[in-house]
């Protein structure tokens, strides 16, 4: 039997009457126990190699248990985006079974819902491995797909029950991402509760930290700066939180300045790609009193290397995917990340920005990653957050800005201070506009492009 379904079966018969979920009611370990046998005997003659479960459901405990009772089955589980377009959860799941919550949106195949599940419980008879599917994130054709087996057993050696007893964790991103599935499962392995938010209210945040006590939790930058900047946020009691932790997007550095004072000494920041969940991280330790560490991700993490080529981060090791489904497996050769960085002389690793946000902008074509120009725009004390794409116009592409701001400001303004951070009249944005919030995607990134169609649109 894998160990990771052992390790999960062991977990769910050990909880008891332990609450597991807190969503509209509770949840325990006996009672998930139940409905993941439930579902387990409405997923038969679906077992075997050959077969994929294809799981559309927004977060609430049967997402996470549908997944395992197709694992338990012997099929590779496909966990679809919720913020993914129709067209490529159609491309995605082609052939496979769906179970779903929105049937309306699959209007053909074997597409399935939740009480289609309830079946009796059949004896189980778990496969020796695992295999996973997670769509990337491709905006043209069919998305890639991920294949991913040898990273759970990873996290049933890693999360393991804590001495001090069960911890309560907040869960905003969605389980079908990697950061939402490893985290309702990291908290499983370890006996935690789960306490489930479906989307993201920064208000809702701070009231669950407050009501639930949660001591662990995982934010990117703008949901965290939401939580930083909400009015609730002084009055609310946030001396239950051990571990905050910060990622999908680099984060700007007087933010996790402000985090570190706000919740203190518990926050740190990790980065990876679903192709490679866990590549580097920074723990609060590192950055006491090392304010020049504050815009790293972290040193890479045991079992990973990564390299500099070309300025670009490439990296291989033990949290490597097996490769892209129809591909060959990736084995010991290297990954190309998408993203620009730089290592300092104690091992560090800063990201400058993704590939293909970098702007080439003037008639010497001077690169200028975005992100670089983000972070100097949000260090004004009138601005909440910004965003910075590349535009084309007739001289060719320009710095585009859109900010949130805090208080009386101007796109002159800012253009100015742009311009005294950098003293290069390329880093300077051509065009401000305001807005009074970024659009997020699901999993909780700045959405650039709803952004470039905001202002382009006629």
């Amino acid at each position: 039997m894998s160990f990771f379904l052992a390790k999960v079966l062991a977990a769910l018969d050990e909880g008891g009457a332990r609450p597991l979920f807190v969503q509209d009611g509770v949840t325990t370990y006996h009672q998930a126990r139940d409905r993941l046998r439930r579902l387990h005997g409405g997923l038969g003659g679906l077992g075997g190699t050959e077969a994929t479960v294809a799981v559309d459901l927004r977060n609430r405990p049967e997402t996470v248990l549908v997944q395992l009772a197709a694992l338990l089955r012997g099929a590779t589980a496909l966990l679809v985006p919720a913020s993914a377009p129709t067209r490529d959860r159609l491309a995605a799941a082609s052939g496979a079974t769906v179970v779903t919550d929105r049937p309306h949106d699959w209007p053909a195949g074997d597409v399935r819902t939740l009480d289609d599940l309830d079946g009796a419980p059949e004896p189980l008879n778990p496969p020796d491995t695992v295999r996973l599917l997670f769509p990337t994130g491709g905006t043209t054709g069919t998305p890639k797909l991920i294949r991913h087996s040898g990273i759970y057993d990873g996290m049933a050696a890693i999360f393991t029950p804590s001495p001090d007893g069960p911890g309560r964790t907040l869960l905003v991103a969605p389980m079908t991402h990697m950061t939402g599935n490893a985290t309702v499962l990291g908290a499983l392995l370890r006996l935690d509760t789960v306490v489930v938010h479906d989307g993201f209210d920064a208000a809702a945040v701070l009231e669950a930290i407050q009501t639930h006590r949660i001591d662990t939790l995982s934010l990117t930058p703008p949901r965290l700066a939401a939580v930083l900047d909400h009015p609730k946020r002084p009055e609310t009691d946030l001396t239950s939180v051990r571990s905050l932790s910060l990622g999908a997007a680099p984060l700007p550095p007087h933010r996790l300045a402000q985090a570190l004072d706000v919740f203190g000494p518990v926050v740190g920041q990790g980065y990876g790609l679903t192709e490679a969940p866990m590549i580097a991280s920074v723990s609060a330790a590192e950055l006491i009193d090392r304010p020049e560490r504050l815009g790293s991700v972290g040193r890479i993490v045991p079992g990973m290397e990564a390299r500099i080529t070309d300025g670009e981060v490439e990296v291989r090791g033990l949290s490597m995917m097996d490769g892209y489904l129809g591909g060959p497996d990736v084995g010991a050769g290297w990954l190309r990340t998408g993203d620009l960085g730089r290592f300092d002389d104690e091992g560090y690793l800063y990201l400058l920005d993704r590939a293909d946000d970098v702007v080439v902008v003037g008639e010497h074509g001077t690169k200028v990653p975005t992100t670089v120009v983000e972070h100097a725009l949000e260090t004004h004390p009138a601005v909440r957050s910004a965003a910075v794409f590349g535009l084309a116009t007739g001289e060719g592409r320009q710095l585009h800005a859109v900010v949130v701001a805090a208080g009386a400001v101007t796109g002159d303004d800012l253009k100015a201070h742009a311009r005294a951070a950098f003293g290069q009249e390329h880093y300077v944005p051509a065009a401000v506009d305001f807005v009074d919030a970024l659009p997020l995607t699901d999993v909780g990134k700045v959405d650039k492009r709803a952004l470039v169609q905001l202002v382009t649109a006629p």
